[in-house]
């Protein structure tokens, strides 16, 4: 389902059964066009919701797994691809993704951690708030949502645990895209864009390959830079051992924006459903119609071409897997 070319037709968007895809950010429904081509950093606490967390993120492993770093934003070409030029606002991106230890403050307020009706709307995009008719898509209470987090088939992949432990700084994982949605909102920000996402990894204007790269000519990829094919373990398959805390590769693989990680780690989810990259649009996201959410960066036990920032990829937003994760975005 990995595609490097990001000319994606998605033909299901217009039958009848799920009616046509909304694009906010432009004049009028966005149909099918059949002539369509498919340094480190220390940030600014996101909130109460970090209250208490220690500062261990990071490569030195003294910053706070909070810290969320301005975009300025500006416009730049989706899947490095000119004929989808896209324009964002200034925002603001977590530096980091999402952390076990972030994590397990929403499980321990949940279910009073669930979003109301409106919570997590990007305020650029609308009708992009949580809806309640996705209520039955989250557990009804602390022990299933604990029971779902356990999501690997082997049993050697997922980071939750218990009781805090060695697994703190660990990339979340496990979490469907509604409950990626659900954390934002809770920890008072929401989920990225595809664009946004996209923006920051490109190095807005630089069209980055790689959100490290030094030119839109430099595709240097390796392991000192990123996490991906099991980290390069001789270890027959991906263990949970190959997983890295956050920000393991900072400060030589951050983006220009100063995120840890935009590509490798965990795939991210976005706000976005999956489908064609929209026409030029400011502001932008697929925000009805369709069946998958897209998710980017690649992750831990990804293939190398799944790190490049023209691969997109999607699941159904009820998909939870050892690979998936998340990152919030807020208001500068």
């Amino acid at each position: 389902m990995v595609n490097r070319s990001a000319r994606w037709l998605w033909a299901a968007l217009c039958l009848p059964v799920v009616g046509c895809t909304t694009v906010v950010g432009l004049d009028k429904p966005y149909h099918r066009i059949d002539e369509q081509g498919g340094a480190g950093g220390g940030g600014v606490e996101t909130g109460s919701r970090c209250a208490g967390l220690p500062a261990t993120c990071g490569p030195a492993g003294d910053e706070s797994c909070c810290a969320s770093e301005p975009v300025t934003g500006g416009t730049f070409n989706r899947g490095n691809d000119p004929a989808f030029p896209a324009t964002v606002s200034d925002f603001t991106l977590d530096r980091f993704e999402v952390t076990l230890g972030r994590f397990r403050a929403f499980v321990d307020a949940y279910p009073g951690s669930r979003p109301a009706a409106g919570a997590g709307a990007h305020p650029r995009v609308a009708d992009s708030g949580w809806d309640a008719a996705w209520d039955e898509h989250l557990p009804v209470d602390r022990t299933v949502l604990v029971n779902g987090l356990f999501c690997d088939a082997e049993g050697t992949a997922w980071v939750w645990t218990d009781e805090p432990g060695a697994n703190e700084r660990l990339p979340m994982n496990c979490v469907s895209w509604y409950m990626a949605f659900a954390f934002c909102a809770w920890d008072g920000g929401r989920l990225p864009t595809e664009a946004e996402l996209g923006y920051a990894a490109a190095g807005g204007a630089e069209q980055r390959p790689y959100p490290w790269s030094a030119s839109a000519d430099d595709e240097t990829l390796d392991h000192d830079h990123a996490l991906y094919a099991c980290n390069g373990s001789e270890v027959e398959g991906c263990v949970i051992e190959d997983v890295l805390p956050v920000g393991s590769k900072s400060p030589q693989g951050d983006g220009l924006f100063k995120q840890a990680d935009l590509s490798g780690g965990v795939w991210e989810w976005t706000l976005d459903w999956f489908g064609d990259y929209p026409p030029e649009c400011v502001d932008c996201a697929v925000t009805t119609g369709g069946t998958d959410r897209v998710m980017r960066g690649g992750g831990w036990r990804s293939a190398a071409e799944a790190l490049h920032l023209s691969t997109r990829d999607y699941r159904v937003p009820t998909n939870r897997a050892a690979g998936i994760g998340v990152r919030c975005a807020r208001e500068p």
